[in-house]
This record gives C-alpha cells, sequence and structure tokens, in this order.
C-alpha cells in the first residue's frame, strides 16, 4: 500500500505504517549488536587492563586506534549500499554477508588466546568494527526505507532500539550474574549469545523484511557529500548535536566499572546497576515516542537531554556513603536514554527526504554512513579523553586510588557529560525539520515526481 504525502489523521489506520511481526523481524538485528557492543565498549576496555600486561592509557590508545581506523569505511560502506544490486536486497545483502565476521571477530576479542597483547587487541577491535560497519550502516538505511511518515519512522526506529536494549540487558545480565570482577567468563557466555541470536535475527529479517526501495546517487559521491559537511545546513546541524552528544553519553558509559567499582567501592552493584540503567531505557522508549507526537522529534530529544544533564550534576559528589544518590542518576539517566536511542536516528531518517528536495539524490546509504562515522568517533573521543586524562590525575585501575584521584574521577564521570550534552542542546536550538516541515517536503516530491509542480512551485515561487 502506499504513503500519502500528508500525515494520516489522528485514530485513522496509517497506510504507512509496517505490520507488528515486520516491526519485530526489522528490530530483532539489533538485539546481537547491542549484545555485543555493549560488552565491548563497557566490559573489555576494564578487562584488557586488569587481565593483560597492557596499561590502562595504552587499552585507550589502541581502542581510540581502532575507531580512527573504522570511521573512513562508514561512507564507502554507505556509498556501496545505496548503489548495490543483489537480489535479496541492496540492504539485507550487506548484513547478511557481514554477520559470519561480526561472529568471528567478537570470538577471538571475547575470548583472547593465552598471552593476547596490544596486537590481538588492535586487530580484532577493528576487524569486529569494519564488519560492524558492513552490516550497521545498511541497516539503519533499511529502516528509513520502511516507512516515509515522520512517525512512523519513530515507531521502526523505536522497535529495533527496543530489542537492542534487551540485547544490552541479556549481555548484562550475563555480567551479574557470572561476575564483575572477573568478566572472562561473561564474556565467553555473550560470545555465545551473539553468534546464535545472529544467526536466528539474520535468518527472520531476511525473510520476513522487504528491501525494495529505489536510490538515486551522484557519479562521484563524496564530491556531492561535501557540501552537506561544508554548508549550514539541517543534516549537519544534527549531526554535528549527535556527536556532541554521543561523546557526552559515552564518557561516563566508559568510566562506570570504575566509578562503581573505586568510588562507591562496591563492585558488586556494578550489574544490577547497568541492568536497572537499561531497563529504564527500555521502558523509557515508548513513552518517548509518544511524547514527539506532541512536542516533536527534535524537541523530545531535547526535554531528554536536559533530564539528564539536571541528574549528572550529582554524580561529582556521590561517593561510598551514598550509593543511594547514585541508584537514583542511574535510573533517571538510564530514562533519558531512550530519547538519546530513538529520536536522533528518526530524524536524521527524515533528512533524507530534505536532501533529495535539495539536491535531486536519494541517498539514505550515505547519510547513515556518516552517522555511523560520527557514533564511532563518539567513542573514540570519549576514550581517547577520559582515560589518558583519568590516568594524568594519578587513577590507577588497579588501586589503590587517594582521594584526589578518586574526586577526579567523580569529575570526569559528570562534568564533560553535561558540557558535551548542552552543546548539543544549543546546536539543536533552532532545528527546521518539525512533522509540518517535513509534511509540506513529501507533499512537493510528491508533486516532483508525478510532474504536477515545476521548481519554482517547489521553491513557492508563483
Amino acid at each position: 500500500m502506499s504513503c500519502p504525502s500528508s500525515p494520516s489523521p489522528r485514530g485513522a489506520v496509517d497506510p504507512c505504517a509496517p505490520s507488528a511481526a515486520r516491526l519485530a523481524a526489522y528490530g530483532s538485528l539489533g538485539f546481537p549488536f547491542a549484545a555485543a557492543f555493549i560488552a565491548l565498549q563497557v566490559i573489555v576496555p576494564t578487562w584488557y587492563a586488569q587481565n593483560t600486561a597492557l596499561s590502562l592509557s595504552l587499552v585507550g590508545v589502541l581502542l581510540l586506534v581502532a575507531r580512527l581506523v573504522d570511521t573512513v569505511t562508514d561512507p564507502l560502506v554507505g556509498w556501496l549500499s545505496d548503489r548495490a544490486t543483489m537480489g535479496i536486497g541492496r540492504r539485507k545483502g550487506f548484513v547478511l554477508i557481514a554477520a559470519p565476521f561480526v561472529a568471528v571477530s567478537v570470538w577471538q576479542l571475547f575470548m583472547p588466546p593465552e598471552g593476547a597483547g596490544g596486537g590481538h587487541l588492535l586487530f580484532w577491535t577493528v576487524a569486529v568494527y569494519l564488519a560492524g560497519t558492513v552490516a550497521l550502516v545498511p541497516m539503519a538505511a533499511w529502516a528509513a526505507e520502511l516507512s516515509p511518515d515522520y512517525h512512523q519512522r519513530s515507531r521502526i526506529t523505536g522497535t529495533r532500539v527496543a530489542f537492542g536494549l534487551a540485547g544490552t540487558l541479556v549481555s548484562l545480565s550475563l555480567v551479574a550474574w557470572l561476575g564483575v570482577e572477573d568478566a572472562g567468563p561473561a564474556l565467553a557466555a555473550i560470545t555465545v549469545l551473539v553468534v546464535i541470536t545472529l544467526a536466528g535475527s539474520c535468518l527472520w529479517a531476511g525473510i520476513a523484511v522487504p528491501d525494495i526501495a529505489t536510490t538515486d546517487t551522484p557519479g562521484n559521491p563524496f564530491a556531492a557529500m561535501r557540501p552537506l559537511l561544508s554548508r549550514a545546513n539541517p543534516f549537519r546541524q544534527l549531526l554535528l548535536a549527535f556527536l556532541l552528544n554521543a561523546v557526552g553519553n559515552a564518557i561516563p558509559a566508559t568510566l562506570f566499572l570504575l566509578f562503581v567499582t573505586h568510588r562507591l567501592e562496591q563492585p558488586g552493584l556494578a550489574g544490577p546497576m547497568l541492568f536497572a540503567y537499561f531497563i529504564a531505557a527500555t521502558l523509557s522508549v515508548p513513552a518517548w515516542v509518544r511524547i514527539s507526537r506532541r512536542l516533536g522529534k527534535h524537541r523530545t530529544w531535547g526535554a531528554g537531554i536536559l533530564l539528564a544533564c539536571t541528574f549528572f550534576v550529582a554524580a561529582p559528589f556521590i561517593d561510598a556513603g551514598n550509593a543511594s544518590l547514585f541508584w537514583v542518576v542511574v535510573l533517571v539517566t538510564g530514562f533519558a536514554a531512550g530519547s538519546d536511542l530513538a529520536m536522533p536516528a528518526s530524524i536524521n531518517a527524515d533528512v533524507i527526504e530534505w536532501d533529495e528536495l535539495e539536491s535531486g539524490y536519494r541517498r539514505p546509504g550515505l547519510f547513515f554512513a556518516l552517522w555511523g562515522t560520527a557514533s564511532k568517533l563518539s567513542y573514540a573521543l570519549a576514550i581517547g579523553i577520559a582515560f589518558p586524562l583519568l590516568e594524568a590525575g594519578g587513577f590507577d585501575a588497579d588501586g589503590p586510588n587517594s582521594p584526589a584521584s578518586l574526586a577526579w574521577l567523580g569529575f570526569l564521570y559528570g562534568g564533560p557529560c553535561i558540557a558535551f550534552k548542552l552543546a548539543a542542546l544549543w546546536v539543536m536550538r533552532d532545528y527546521p525539520i518539525d512533522e509540518a516541515a517535513h509534511a509540506d517536503i513529501r507533499t512537493r516530491l510528491t508533486g516532483r515526481h508525478s510532474g504536477l509542480q515545476t521548481p519554482a512551485q517547489e521553491a513557492g515561487v508563483t
């Protein structure tokens, strides 16, 4: 069924709405990738620093290098997925090809052989990032092609986020169950989980989710990409805000285990707290999607940012004597994270139509490739900022630590997060594409495709 150029009235059946079964099949792809990458982000850095001869700073540098190597591949993968012609579908073909490489890389990285050092960590981290890029960039573009509707895109993105959060929760449950202080058994269990669910979700989505959308790309995609980044426009505004906010989120995520272990002096709480955080995020996603129907997506995202900043203020003042306050911070910022997870990617999907109207090209793969580059750069920057600064302040991951170094850990956990997130909010202060603007863009594109509007009429000239 085709979609109208304007939104459906409230209460009417939305012809742009994918079925629940199709949503679940697509969304299930988020489960194994989230299970793997939460372990890579939160557990692997600390585990390698504690269980190998690598120092905290060297682990941070190696992971930063791996991320930087990976960032250059996203635009290429996005361009290829926009232009590919595979019988099974351009997006799903990339996902299915990448899946076994993700599985092998996770196995090697999470269950390293005896004596593994910096070379092993760097090689397999680069490998899992590259394989993940080949899958995740087309997968994100695929979501934008399942419906052109402003609100249905939030529903699609929210479903993938919910499955991803479920993968995160199961992964963290394994850590809580098998132990935080020695995370080796948990990493082995997560590896098995990722391999099994990756195979199942790829099979389900490959069969149940259509992949027939058309694209229109320039002959020289990298030259055509330059104006998106060099000139002021909605995409550059959104991308910069996303990068800043993602760095703000990644710094406390990177330091979480160290904060709970050394600042709270209760390492046994790490698993339950992480679990509670992602439970709060999972439960919040439907609420944020509903809120966005009233406020619009970019304002809803801003509300989530402000909520998180309000509670991160308390983090530098929390120590072993008031862990209960940290529980409040964990739960509220987890709830706020649902907005970060669901809204920005849905907003990015809307910018694809803006670009088509402005440039004449339809290139979702490239847009989500640049999105992926920003996401990866944010985690690289977080590790590259947090670990060296932490060590420069005299902190030792193996302890013991002075009161000054522990205070420094507390400041780094909350302070930079607030600064980066407020900068993102400022960048988005006058974002122009809301529901009405997007509906107008779709109407003008429909007129162009049907030949009923001239370029002058599209521009509002009569």
